[in-house]
């Protein structure tokens, strides 16, 4: 079973993906973020725009296949294969499709603002994965005040 971390407390979900996605490649792993296809153009040019001194390498599902298959950090909807060694980060107010159906994912990463529209959803999910015996781990961010490096 994957672990499942949820990341509670966001105050700025695109600002801390990004730092967040950052981190994920900077030790070495592959990420894949599920998004609503209408959202992977807004996260695509923050990633572009968040730090001005370097670049996140990353690329859409809609890039060329050698493109994204040299990408540590791809952006795609739930339809979208996800590689067995990713980070999986979902950004979905769902369960994404690919983990209903029984993919297995290492670890899956969710991110929930303070919005109670998105923490409701957040709660619903907490349960789905409890019921499927993953390993739940809470990172609230409230508690610690410190976003992701």
């Amino acid at each position: 079973m994957a672990e499942v971390a949820f990341h509670f407390n966001v105050p700025d979900r695109t600002a801390y993906t990004c730092r967040l996605l950052r981190k994920v490649w900077r030790a070495g792993h592959r990420a894949h973020v599920v998004l609503d296809t209408a959202d992977i153009h807004a996260l695509d040019a923050a990633l572009w725009a968040f730090a001005a001194d370097e670049f996140v390498p990353h690329a859409t599902q809609h890039a060329p296949a050698h493109v994204r298959a040299r990408s540590p950090i791809l952006l795609a909807d739930e339809q979208a294969a996800v590689p067995a060694d990713a980070v999986l980060v979902n950004l979905l107010p769902h369960i994404p499709l690919v983990l209903e159906q029984g993919v297995a994912a290492r670890r899956v990463i969710e991110i929930v603002t303070q919005d109670e529209r998105d923490r409701a959803p957040a709660r619903e999910r907490w349960r789905w994965y409890a019921a499927q015996g993953h390993q739940l781990v809470r990172h609230d961010l409230a508690a610690v005040g410190a976003p992701a490096s």
